[in-house]
């Protein structure tokens, strides 16, 4: 079974990466850029036929190693 994973920025959190990357398309011309935040992308496959499961398994990875509860958000969704 095969999930992606999205991690952004809480919206409270600074995000000076992506403010450097926005700036530097803004000067680049691309004027309509109104914001710009980044974040992470994981695309993981397990070997579990259960749904439920498998979608739990993927939680525990992202709340013991993938994702930074603090300051990061977290979504799964089943590709």
């Amino acid at each position: 079974m095969k999930f992606s994973v999205i991690i952004t920025l809480k919206k409270d959190v600074l995000d000076p990466q992506g403010k450097v990357v926005q700036q530097t398309l803004q000067n680049m011309g691309m004027d309509s850029l109104r914001n710009l935040r980044q974040g992470k992308y994981f695309e993981i496959e397990i070997n579990e036929l259960d749904e439920d499961k498998a979608k739990n398994i993927i939680e525990q990875m992202c709340e013991k190693l993938l994702v930074n509860l603090i300051i990061e958000d977290y979504k799964i969704k089943k590709l």
